[in-house]
């Protein structure tokens, strides 16, 4: 029996989504339309054809999926056989989806674009949240998104099990190295952010070294990225901010390494992994005569 990852993830209404699938389906329309299938399929006629799953997987993006197939033509029928978080396997149907065929045809490739994107990224989350389960840590994705994509992109991680970072530059304050050297030292970059930040804004500082993160404590900060620091390294930086600051490593992590990390007792780990790097899951829309 499929299980859901997270179900409850935050899902994204169509009023958000409409405009990348409209986006898309311009683009791929180009100035005639599917040339292809006018050759080819006669005017009007009917049929089913099937979203089917190629490899195991977690699915996300469905209503993208829908929506392109929707624009194209507003009488298809598109019925969700797997929704969003859903679990499944090589050879089960996703969806099918009834109509005119040279609309399904022309809607293909924008659907499946979507879905085999968003439902890898979601794999790739799912992979590594089950790799960390046995400890505490949450999997975190990062701004290391595709330019325009961002929103489906943090989506599809909250999908596969995941946590999301900052959306965009004014939902937190993140002080990395450059803004340290620009502000002429660590304390000072510190201070300045803190009297800059609202009540309602967070304040995040990235650290290399266990000599940043001891002032970064004796300045109060409470969220501390322990930046490409090694597993020995990381277990000293958790054991210092026990009951100080919260922990959250990155820097590099991939599925390979990404359960060591969690097992040194960090809170959150950013993966910027999850989202440039996601193989697509293999779908395919299958017709069956």
């Amino acid at each position: 029996m499929n299980t859901m990852i997270n179900p409850a993830a935050y899902e994204l209404p169509d009023v958000i989504l409409l405009p990348f699938v409209q986006g898309a389906l311009a683009e791929d329309m180009g100035r005639k339309g599917d040339i292809t299938s006018q050759a080819t399929i006669d005017a009007g006629k009917q049929g089913t054809l099937h979203v089917v799953s190629r490899r195991p997987g977690v699915i996300a993006g469905m209503a993208l999926a829908r929506l392109a197939f929707e624009q194209i033509n507003p009488a298809i029928r598109f019925e969700v056989i797997q929704p969003d978080g859903a679990q499944v396997q090589p050879g089960e149907r996703l969806a099918t989806v009834s109509g005119d065929i040279r609309s399904l045809l022309a809607a293909e490739r924008t659907a499946l674009n979507f879905l085999t994107h968003l439902s890898g990224i979601a794999s790739l989350t799912a992979e590594m949240v089950k790799q960390v389960s046995h400890t505490s840590a949450r999997i975190t994705c990062t701004r290391k998104t595709i330019p325009g994509l961002r929103v489906l992109q943090k989506y599809a991680v909250r999908v596969g099990g995941g946590w999301n970072h900052r959306m965009a530059l004014d939902d937190a304050m993140l002080i990395k190295d450059n803004h340290i050297a620009l502000a002429g030292d660590l304390r000072s970059a510190i201070r300045l952010a803190q009297s800059h930040a609202g009540h309602l804004t967070p304040i995040e500082l990235e650290v290399d070294t266990l000599e940043q993160l001891a002032i970064a404590l004796e300045e109060g900060i409470k969220l501390v990225l322990l930046d490409n620091m090694d597993c020995d390294t990381l277990r000293e930086a958790v054991a210092m901010c026990r009951g100080k600051a919260q922990t959250e490593a990155s820097g590099g992590i991939t599925p390979e390494s990404v359960r060591a990390v969690a097992e040194t007792g960090v809170d959150y780990i950013a993966i910027g992994y999850l989202t440039h790097s996601a193989k697509a899951l293999d779908i395919g829309l299958d017709y069956e005569a």
